[in-house]
């Protein structure tokens, strides 16, 4: 029983922290352009691969 003492507040506590970052994400912009990003990873102007010399 002492256990529900202590774990209950501590994934309450995580929860809102979880919580938090999401809305701090929403707020931030950070979900804006997922198209853009879509098409950009199917482009070959942007090449990740190292250049070989």
């Amino acid at each position: 029983m002492d256990a529900l003492l202590y774990s209950i507040p501590i994934s309450l506590l995580l929860g809102g922290i979880g919580l938090a970052a999401f809305w701090w994400s929403i707020k931030n912009r950070q979900y804006d352009d997922p198209k853009g990003d879509a098409e950009r990873i199917l482009s070959d102007e942007f090449d990740d691969r190292p250049k070989q010399d």
